[in-house]
């Protein structure tokens, strides 16, 4: 069996994109059987994750792995207590006997599997009916729905009778005792006319103590689904030459946008990914996806940023000490036993969410936050300039040794939106050039201390007694250091790179797995676009993105390999994302209604278009286009053209939103 951490099948291609964004695996031809894989969804209240295994007879195997992430069981073990969600997996037992004519009716082989925001698995006619089967989740109730249609491909009526599925469990947990709920809503005789359908559906459900059972249609939940689904289609909407790209850029908004679950506090962005929800982390929440929802425009993933980063305000330290890395158990629980660079890393996202938002009161109200981890960092700076930290965002994984590249990178980042925020809420100038001085200052000591001869590149060392290239060398291009830019591209794309991205160390001794962690590769093409080598990135991200896409792990960017199996966590698809805003459009906030813009565009595309982008309340196009040697750049605010010039590839201009 070909389990979906298996990298035998990396290079292959399973799945092919439709004209609606959809991607289709075809089974009719499929010779690469057995062969299994898993898709998560998510509402505010319930994720599913959907495990499936085609066999070499076309046969598929289904589990409904059905988490509720609010409701927390007791569990006997520290390591795992604030992550025991209320959740069980079920196979295909649970599903209603079908009969025709007093014979059990069994779907037919499996035809194809279609995904857009669901999963349907289709199935080819037996007995005259044909059969799809769908998977979505209830996007306010703790109700998650397998949808059934049934349709008749014969020339006469068929009559059915549908069985009764009714399962019961209950257990008491932290909040009180828990009820589950398994039902149909099937009748239980049909009669089906020729070319007709019936669906039905099967519901997932929980409740607590005496709370009313959420009751809901497959119809009506399945058209919230697609109310979300369109939300996030309308908004930042990227066009390309790359059907690929545009689908999975597509896709990545879906997944960056649907995790977002209720607390005690609000709703909150959490990763998933069968481990992390109803919390929130100072890497995915704060840096990854907050400034991602400033230009998505998605109202509840605003709210989450903003909520996320009013949570960590409010637990800023009394005594001078690190803020917490996270906030789990309903955000109620602290956890991060070392800093990992977590101050810059929340000043890094802030600073650029707040600048996006164009909302001065938001500015006003996480300003201290914002303050805070800039002043906890500048006391860390050490005796050579660079920024103290005990780990980094890999928690000891890797060594990081007692000051490392990314938090220092981070911090330089964080000064230079954190000066031109602090100028648009009208700080003293003073304050703003302190924050540039101490930027530029920040700057020459990384290069002293972290540039080096690395694997014989000029590049950099991730630590003082780095021996070895590291994937995270690529933060300097993120945050506009580009003194090392070649020698450093060419450890990512050549010396680190893999069928699966830029491996998180390069190890070559043999026998060693060869690790990899999304968030490296992602952070990886956003700095290599952002210093100008678009062809060199684009070449790298076209193949990693067929391979996310459509190959043997679909449809979303990854966590890491092996720890945990490649699962979708959530903040990475933001990741995918913000390579296209900040890297290949070179997009910077620089006021409350400032932009500037350094597109460079590849040279196999003649195009890039970018619409509705939601920066600074309102919605602006973007659109790039080739004339000979030069690109014609066209920036639009409802209708209106705020700007168009012809300007050299990678030349920089600034924009005025009105």
């Amino acid at each position: 069996m070909a389990k979906a951490q298996d990298l035998s099948r990396q290079d292959e291609i399973f799945w092919r994109t439709n004209e609606d964004k959809s991607i289709t695996w075809d089974i009719t031809t499929e010779k690469r059987l057995p062969h299994d894989d898993n898709i998560e969804m998510s509402g505010s209240l319930v994720s599913g994750i959907i495990r499936y295994n085609v066999d070499k007879a076309r046969q598929v195997q289904i589990r409904r792995d059905v988490i509720f992430p609010q409701l927390r069981k007791y569990s006997k073990s520290n390591e795992s207590m604030y992550r025991a969600y209320l959740r069980s997996e079920y196979n295909d037992d649970i599903l209603p006997v079908i009969t025709i004519a007093e014979k059990k009716y069994e779907t037919g082989v499996l035809d194809s599997v279609r995904i857009r925001g669901k999963i349907a698995f289709y199935f080819k006619e037996m007995d005259g009916i044909s059969v799809i089967r769908s998977f979505f989740p209830s996007m306010e109730k703790r109700c998650f729905v397998e949808k059934w249609t049934l349709i008749n491909t014969g020339k006469k009526p068929q009559s059915l009778r549908i069985g009764a599925t009714e399962l019961k469990q209950e257990e008491v947990g932290w909040q009180g005792i828990y009820h589950r709920k398994i039902v149909t809503d099937a009748q239980d005789k049909v009669t089906i006319l020729p070319g007709d359908k019936y669906e039905f559906g099967i519901y997932f459900t929980a409740t607590q103590n005496d709370e009313p059972q959420a009751t809901a249609s497959f119809a009506e939940v399945e058209h919230q689904r697609d109310l979300f689904l369109d939300s996030v289609s309308n908004n930042l909407i990227l066009k390309s030459p790359d059907k690929i790209i545009n689908t999975l850029f597509f896709f990545s908004k879906i997944r960056a946008a649907e995790s977002i679950f209720r607390s005690r506090l609000g709703l909150v962005h959490s990763p998933g990914g069968g481990s992390y929800y109803v919390g929130i982390w100072a890497n995915d929440q704060a840096e990854y996806s907050g400034p991602f929802f400033s230009y998505l425009g998605y109202q509840k993933g605003v709210q989450a940023a903003m909520n996320a980063y009013r949570i960590f305000q409010s637990n800023i330290p009394k005594d001078g000490g690190k803020i917490w890395a996270s906030f789990e158990l309903d955000v109620t629980f602290p956890f991060g036993e070392y800093d990992r660079g977590d101050a810059a890393m929340i000043a890094y996202g802030a600073t650029h969410f707040l600048l996006a938002s164009g909302d001065r009161e938001k500015a006003n109200e996480i300003w201290p936050l914002v303050n805070w981890c800039l002043e906890y960092s500048r006391k860390r700076v050490t005796s050579e300039g660079i920024v103290a930290s005990e780990s980094d965002e890999l928690e000891g994984r890797f060594p990081a040794g007692s000051a490392n590249l990314s938090t220092s990178s981070l911090y330089y980042g964080a000064l230079i939106q954190a000066a031109r925020l602090a100028k648009a809420m009208g700080k003293p100038a003073s304050l703003v050039a302190g924050y540039n001085a101490r930027a530029q200052k920040l700057a020459q000591a990384i290069e002293k201390y972290f540039g080096a001869k690395m694997d014989d590149l000029d590049t950099y060392r991730y630590y003082k007694e780095n021996a070895t290239l590291r994937s995270w060398i690529c933060m300097p291009l993120v945050v506009g250091l580009n003194k090392r830019k070649n020698g450093t591209l060419d450890a990512l794309f050549d010396r680190l790179w893999s069928a699966n991205g830029v491996l998180t160390e390069l190890k070559k001794e043999e026998g060693r797995p060869k690790v990899f962690w999304d968030r490296g590769t992602l952070y990886a093409f956003r700095g290599a676009f952002k210093a100008g080598a678009a062809d060199r990135a684009l070449e790298r991200l076209l193949s990693y993105s067929a391979t996310r896409l459509t190959g043997f792990r679909v449809p979303y960017v990854v966590e890491a390999w092996p720890e945990n199996g490649m699962v979708h966590l959530s903040a990475e698809s933001a990741l995918y994302c913000r390579i296209f805003t900040e890297g290949l459009l070179g997009l910077e906030p620089t006021s409350f209604n400032t932009l500037l813009l350094q597109p460079n565009l590849p040279a196999k595309w003649d195009y890039i278009e970018l619409k509705n982008v939601m920066a600074f309340n309102t919605a602006i196009d973007v659109y790039v286009k080739r004339e000979g040697d030069k690109l014609r750049l066209k920036v639009i605010q409802k209708g209106k053209v705020l700007s168009e010039k012809v300007i050299a590839n990678n030349a920089r201009i600034s924009v005025a939103v009105k």
